[in-house]
């Protein structure tokens, strides 16, 4: 079969073996791996290759928070605090926000995709611009820029990966008040002066802390839960709040948006691109002593997302127009015959997190190109949902990998959970004089294995992996406790833990 580049729309064949729609992370790993297996592969992608998490997720929104991460943990060492002034959150943040967006132009390739495709071509994949959609067996209608419209054709798979966009709830007045979503936030060109965010999950407190120590006076999140991060352990969301508070963010909890209206809409045009001055946000918030109103400057929305499926064209193949496509652990889709479509990544719904969608492609290519696991086995999704490993990137930051207490209870596991602070050993002191967080385990009482792990705390991203293997292993408590941590380090605190559980 022809392996023709079509990155810039020119005639590629019109079969191929495999097609996968979306070329963001988990599109391009089920890419690669299916024309590293000697299958001729197609992308189609209407937008960037490299898709959500390269241009408007995990790396724009990790580059913006990294400076005021570093200035606050200069502060906390004598020796450095002197060479960094002002308050974390005030108005001398000690933060360059003009160089912080540069560099984050920087990292997403100043939003052109020229970066990635050499990753692609090098294996043979064509890429073709455009929209596509589905219009029967294993056939794929793509839409090009220029309105024309051609139909390809998968022999052996077609494979879906078009991730979620941000929904936007319907709050009265709030589509019109023309809110930022993730894509606005991570691609602002200026520091609003005053910040509402409605939602306190990862996505909206990540960046009401990044435009906090950006220089933002005012930061005000709105969750209507109970406590920030929700999915995570209760004392993980109480102790972000502590710190959010500590450096002026105010949080608001069990409190909704009730209406928005913006003053005057202006024209603010694509994310960093041209436009003219729009008035100020006022937000009402639902609450038993009456509602009150929340002013600022530009409002975040980031209450959740909605799977881009609507243009797919699934009802062609049996399936409901809208929605997750629901997938078996080889990642087909159920409820289609012939074993021919797959879906990985966000757009299955499984585990919305960019490191689960490229696993989600290894198996799917892996299904589709016969290839067999380490273990000799048909490949299958077996990380899901006993070990998903997850980060929120605040400060502190939240890792956690598995199951909270909470979630192993309803599971009907006999577990028992044990804490400790996460500044109860030396390395945490060594890094600086504002240790905080805490640490815990989830331990199933009957296996005595690891079901769930918590660290909060600062730098705590790199202590989830060893988690994660003492679960995916079911490494028995005995044998952890053997495992010996290096003096001084945040990982010594897996000793307490232990210690705590009476071993």
């Amino acid at each position: 079969m022809s392996r023709s580049d079509d990155a810039d729309g020119g005639t590629g064949a019109s079969e191929v073996d495999v097609i996968v729609i979306g070329a963001g992370p988990a599109g391009e790993v089920v890419a690669g791996r299916c024309a590293e297996a000697g299958l001729s592969v197609t992308v189609i992608e209407h937008e960037r290759v490299g898709g959500e998490c390269s241009y408007w997720g995990c790396i724009p929104s990790k580059t913006l928070l990294r400076p005021g991460e570093v200035v606050a943990a200069a502060r906390a060492v004598p020796g450095a605090a002197g060479a960094v002034g002002g308050a974390v959150g005030g108005a001398r943040t000690g933060v360059d926000a003009a160089a912080a967006f540069a560099r984050r132009d920087e990292m997403v390739g100043g939003y052109s995709d020229e970066g990635q495709l050499p990753w692609l071509r090098e294996r043979g994949v064509s890429v073709r611009r455009g929209a596509g959609r589905l219009v029967g067996e294993r056939r794929v209608a793509v839409l090009a820029p220029d309105g024309g419209e051609r139909v390809l054709t998968a022999t052996r798979a077609v494979v879906l990966a078009t991730g979620t966009r941000a929904t936007i709830p319907p709050v009265p007045g709030l589509a019109e008040a023309d809110p930022w979503d993730n894509r606005s936030a991570t691609g602002a060109r200026a520091v609003p002066a005053r910040l509402a965010v409605l939602g306190g999950g990862a996505v909206g407190a990540e960046l009401a802390q990044a435009f906090r120590r950006l220089g933002s006076a005012e930061v005000t999140v709105v969750e209507g839960g109970p406590r920030l991060l929700a999915r995570e352990e209760p004392f993980a969301g109480d102790e972000v709040r502590a710190a959010f508070e500590a450096e002026g963010i105010t949080v608001h909890t069990g409190r909704r948006a009730v209406a928005v209206r913006r003053e005057a809409p202006g024209t603010p045009g694509e994310p960093g691109g041209p436009g003219t001055p729009r008035g100020p946000v006022v937000v009402t918030l639902d609450g038993d002593g009456g509602p009150e109103h929340v002013v600022a400057d530009e409002i975040l929305v980031a209450v959740g997302r909605t799977p881009a499926t609507g243009e797919l064209g699934l009802p062609a193949v049996g399936l409901p127009a809208r929605g997750f496509v629901e997938v078996d652990d080889r990642m087909r889709a159920t409820g289609v015959a012939g074993d021919w479509l797959y879906a990985v990544g966000d757009v299955n719904g499984r585990a919305l997190l960019t490191h689960m969608g490229k696993y989600q492609a290894r198996v799917a290519a892996d299904a589709i190109t016969g290839r067999l696991d380490p273990a000799g086995r048909p490949a299958a999704d077996r990380a899901d949902p006993r070990a998903v490993p997850r980060v929120t990137f605040t400060d502190p930051q939240v890792s956690a990998v598995g199951r909270t207490e909470a979630t192993a209870h309803a599971a009907g596991l006999d577990v028992r959970a044990v804490t400790v602070p996460t500044a109860s050993v030396a390395g945490s002191s060594v890094r600086g004089t504002d240790a905080v967080g805490t640490s815990q385990i989830v331990v199933d009482t009957a296996r005595r294995v690891l079901v769930g792990a918590t660290f909060v705390g600062h730098d705590t991203q790199e202590m989830v992996h060893a988690a994660a293997i003492a679960i995916v292993g079911a490494v028995p408590l005995e044998d952890l406790w053997h495992a010996v941590p290096s003096f001084p380090t945040v990982s010594e605190v897996w000793l307490r833990l232990l210690e705590a559980y009476g071993l």
